[in-house]
């Protein structure tokens, strides 16, 4: 995936992802990609309730060991 932007939240827990993401997809351009790397369990549903909310498109999620990947597309 062509990724214009990374954020790494791994060791905080809910809400710093999501508020961090948030800022995140703030500055980015309508249909630019997020990738967020986390270690929060609870990540995987915050991402996906954040998504619906927000009207930003959850395109993955990915579980790699004890870190989660999640891949936003700024509405």
């Amino acid at each position: 995936m062509d990724v214009q932007k990374e954020v790494d939240t791994r060791g905080l827990n809910c809400p710093l992802p999501i508020l961090k993401a948030k800022k995140a997809l703030a500055e980015l351009q309508a249909g630019d990609l997020l990738k967020v790397l986390s270690t929060d369990p609870g990540s995987m549903r915050d991402f996906q309730a954040f998504a619906r909310q927000t009207g930003h498109e959850l395109l993955e999620q990915q579980t790699v060991g004890d870190e989660f990947i999640h891949y936003l597309r700024r509405r």
